[in-house]
């Protein structure tokens, strides 16, 4: 958000039950973090959300697991701080058990770093990092956007390596990212995690994925597996059933 004066719109998610304060220009929230935050298993009761903008995604598993303590970490303090105005304007406030923390992923878990959240600390940590490669794509000449949209594979790994950090043995990970960058996810995860999901996310019936929702579990050591699709529209381009349950009544889109 590069400017602190900027322009906000209040905008409903899952059905109007998600309210957010969000910039009227940039970066903005939609179905990718609507979408990670119902892979969540509804075990989770200590998540970490990096990355977490205005906090979509984490309020997201707030609103669906009600006893899930959820902290939202945000590199960027006036985003931090609009997350946590939408954390308090919530029905129910949620401000009790969400915390907001304005600081760098590359520093968690970290003697330089904010003392929370604290390593081992979490069963599950979710991301939807930055997609756009900058050496694939043209990146936006305002420095939040770039920001929250382009990064380098080492940026991913970065991102990684925070999460496994943060997760206490046995936790749980959850992404969202593009296709094209699985055999990345696979490599990079695949050296302290294992358990590795990967559930593909099609537009329509006919047409390739454009998401892949990601998951894995640190320190386990079993292999991937291909989970069923979710099938966002009909080839008429009516939401499917399911997309449905997921986006605007905010259900979970199942384990894995």
């Amino acid at each position: 958000m590069d400017d602190p004066g900027e322009a906000l719109t209040d905008d409903g998610l899952i059905g109007g039950r998600l309210r957010l304060l969000q910039p009227a220009r940039g970066h903005r929230a939609g179905h990718d973090a609507v979408l990670l935050a119902a892979s969540v298993p509804e075990s989770a009761r200590r998540a970490v959300d990096l990355g977490a903008g205005v906090g979509t995604a984490g309020l997201a598993v707030a609103l669906r697991l009600p006893q899930a303590g959820v902290t939202l970490v945000e590199i960027d303090p006036a985003l931090a701080e609009l997350a946590a105005r939408n954390a308090a304007r919530q029905q129910p406030d949620m401000a009790g058990r969400v915390r907001v923390v304005a600081a760098d992923v590359a520093l968690l878990a970290r003697p330089a770093g904010p003392a929370e959240p604290a390593p081992a600390g979490a069963d599950l940590v979710l991301m939807n990092p930055p997609f756009n490669d900058p050496a694939r794509h043209r990146r936006s000449p305002s420095a939040g956007r770039a920001r929250a949209h382009s990064a380098e594979d080492g940026e991913l790994e970065i991102w990684l390596r925070a999460a496994d950090r943060l997760l206490e043995p046995g936790g749980a990970l959850r992404l969202i990212h593009r296709p094209e960058a699985l055999a990345t996810l696979l490599e990079l995860l695949g050296r302290r995690a294992g358990a590795i999901t990967i559930r593909p996310v099609h537009p329509r019936p006919d047409a390739p994925a454009i998401r892949v929702l990601v998951g894995a579990v640190k320190g386990r050591r079993t292999p991937p597996a291909l989970l069923p699709a979710l099938v966002l529209a009909d080839a008429q381009g009516r939401p499917t059933p399911q997309a449905e349950r997921v986006l605007r009544g905010g259900e979970g889109i199942g384990e894995g």
